[in-house]
């Protein structure tokens, strides 16, 4: 019970922040362009910055032997679950542009920006397991998700040399250097590690804002009526960590490994299937269901499935 509360206190918390943000963005508090600007400010600065610090903290000669494991791991439940949602979206669209959509929102959900905020907070001590457990999901987001599944058919379709540059973003050179300054022990400056920690605390209530503006740009009567979104929802926010909790009872997975699995597959779907379409000028509103319905239920989702996820680990 003390999981499910904690967990819950959590998620409300984040929450709170996407109620902010969609009054904020809905009653035009904030200019037309905070969305954007926020969204810059968060994956230049605020999530680098976490990622920086977290691997400059924690990555150490002894945390190496264990990321083989761990980078294994998640490119086989990754490939797991992309298999698994090539068989669910026949049942949820026969649309090929929503079955691109879906597929992508159940192969990836948003273990970046609330991943993040919910296993910073309720299990910092693997915090940097967690993040190199999504480096195989960044990757598979970068060379096919974005570029096959959200812009497919697009006459901006990218060559493999323009999805290899995805990578060179400030969170991976942060990721690369965050690395080298920790395994080397190489010595930083008080004010940066303050810099860099202040900066890193900013990631979870800027995403959250960011969540309730991309909410409350969409009209929520008409696409809340959109019955297919629930099934969507339904499976990536509890079949999918079920499935993986059950596994657990037949495949003794590593203490950690199994947290950055269970929270991986337990968060809401993510952004990028509202954000990257939405800039190529395709129509978002089942995108924009999906995002709203998952975050919600995933406020009461989320504490359930870590509960449970808690019982069977006993």
């Amino acid at each position: 019970m003390s999981v499910f509360i904690a967990t819950l206190n959590q998620t409300a918390f984040l929450f709170s922040f996407i109620v902010i943000g969609y009054i904020l963005s809905r009653w035009k508090f904030v200019p037309d362009n905070a969305q954007a600007v926020l969204s810059k400010l968060e994956n230049t600065v605020f999530i680098p910055a976490l990622v920086l610090g977290t691997f400059i903290d924690n990555f150490t000669p002894q945390k190496i032997s264990a990321a083989r494991e761990m980078l294994l791991g998640s490119f086989v439940l990754a490939a797991v679950a992309i298999a698994l949602s090539f068989g669910c979206v026949r049942f949820c669209s026969k649309d090929k542009y929503e079955r691109n959509i879906f597929t992508y929102g159940l192969c990836f959900s948003n273990f970046g920006f609330v991943g993040n905020a919910v296993v910073s907070a309720l299990f910092p001590d693997v915090f940097l397991e967690y993040l190199i457990f999504t480096l195989p999901l960044w990757t598979l987001i970068y060379l096919w998700g974005v570029p096959v599944l959200l812009m497919g058919d697009s006459t901006e379709k990218q060559t493999v040399k323009q999805r290899l540059k995805n990578f060179v973003n400030p969170m991976f050179v942060c990721t690369i250097l965050g690395m080298l300054i920790g395994l080397l022990r190489i010595p930083v400056p008080k004010f940066i590690s303050a810099t860099v920690s202040s900066a890193g605390s900013c990631m979870s209530p800027i995403a959250m804002l960011l969540t309730g503006m991309a909410i409350a740009q969409f009209d929520l009567k008409e696409i809340l009526r959109i019955k297919r979104i629930y099934l969507v929802s339904f499976l990536r926010l509890l079949v999918y960590p079920l499935l993986f909790i059950g596994m657990m009872t037949v495949v003794p997975f590593p203490e950690t490994f199994a947290i950055c699995g269970v929270c991986s597959l337990a968060m809401p779907l993510g952004l990028s299937t509202v954000i990257i379409p939405g800039a190529l000028g395709r129509d978002t509103k089942v995108a924009s269901g999906m995002a709203l319905i998952s975050h919600v239920c995933g406020c009461v989702t989320i504490p359930v499935i870590l509960t449970i996820f808690e019982y069977v680990a006993k």
